[in-house]
């Protein structure tokens, strides 16, 4: 096997890349445009409807929904950072990024993923005060914390972010400059530098592996201790915390098991990523809205008094 020639100028005359996207087959292309336009609608329209409800069904003085719509928020700005990119990739023959906008744009994925990561562990532990201690769950739960964990939930993505980018900006990249994926991500980019990029897949691995499994160990514990405190509880209160627990289970499968898979690995790349990618960066943020909605009997009662305010609205207005 070739061994790979690396600078050692550290010179960077990259000021662009090109990315191979999800396929290079016109007819996959076309399918895909279509496909993945819907798929972005949904996301934006169904995260949007769940904001709205939250705030205008006064819903955001309970901490639970406090923190689902800033989910939604935050799953409409994170897809927002690939799939209009990738929609418009998929008309173009060569489909290009600027230096500075691929830096931005793994800045940016790193930081709302992260940041979901961290809402998501909030949002268990909140699960967990309400169920285990019912008693005190609004006084532990009170507003001036809740918006302290939130704040702590960005500040935690920022600082995980600037970091990957600060490892990544530092390296020289003298070509070739194509990318296999339809987006900037860390393992990728990693393979165009030329210079020994181990120590830096070290250290980025590191950096999301701690938050990737560090993260899942705390909602595993937490759900785990809220299943094993319902066997003390009624059947009409198992059946009500089993429901609110159930989406937010659903959604942190979904989303940390290809996160998992992509970031708790040493610095590789596979076949199959832009596969794994999509799911989290696009059908994650999609299935949200839906499971909390379908699987959420106090949601669904704000959006129907939201419709029937609607309707009357537009009665009384004709």
């Amino acid at each position: 096997m070739a061994s790979r020639t690396y600078s050692t100028q550290g010179a960077n005359n990259v000021t662009e890349f090109i990315f191979l996207g999800l396929s290079q087959n016109p007819d996959v292309e076309e399918v895909c445009f279509v496909l993945f336009s819907f798929f972005y609608l949904v996301i934006v329209f169904g995260n949007l409807l769940i904001m709205l409800t939250v705030c205008i069904g006064n819903l955001l003085k309970s901490p639970m929904y406090f923190f689902l719509n800033y989910l939604s928020l935050v799953d409409i700005c994170y897809s927002s950072l690939t799939a209009p990119k990738m929609i418009f990739d998929l008309l173009v023959r060569k489909k290009t990024i600027s230096y500075v906008g691929c830096m931005s744009q793994l800045f940016g994925v790193h930081f709302f993923g992260c940041t979901e990561i961290f809402i998501l562990t909030v949002m268990a532990y909140d699960r967990y005060v309400a169920i285990c201690k019912p008693l005190h769950y609004m006084t532990i739960m009170d507003r001036e914390r809740c918006n302290k964990m939130l704040l702590g939930t960005w500040v935690g993505g920022f600082l995980h972010s600037i970091i990957q980018v600060a490892l990544v900006v530092q390296l020289p990249f003298c070509g070739p400059n194509e990318i296999d994926h339809y987006f900037c991500d860390i393992h990728p980019v990693l393979k165009l530098a030329c210079t020994d990029t181990y120590i830096v897949g070290v250290v980025v691995t590191a950096n999301s592996g701690t938050i990737t499994l560090g993260s899942f160990v705390i909602l595993l514990i937490s759900y785990t201790v809220i299943l094993v405190s319902l066997r003390k509880q009624s059947a009409e209160g198992r059946r009500k915390a089993l429901s609110t627990c159930g989406s937010h289970i659903a959604v942190v499968i979904i989303f940390f098991g290809p996160c998992t898979f992509m970031y708790m690995r040493p610095d590789t790349t596979f076949s199959e990523d832009k596969m794994v990618s999509v799911f989290y960066t696009i059908v994650t943020p999609m299935l949200n809205p839906m499971i909390y909605t379908l699987r959420n009997a106090e949601v669904k009662s704000a959006m129907k008094k939201l419709w029937t305010r609607k309707v009357s609205w537009e009665t009384t207005g004709k």
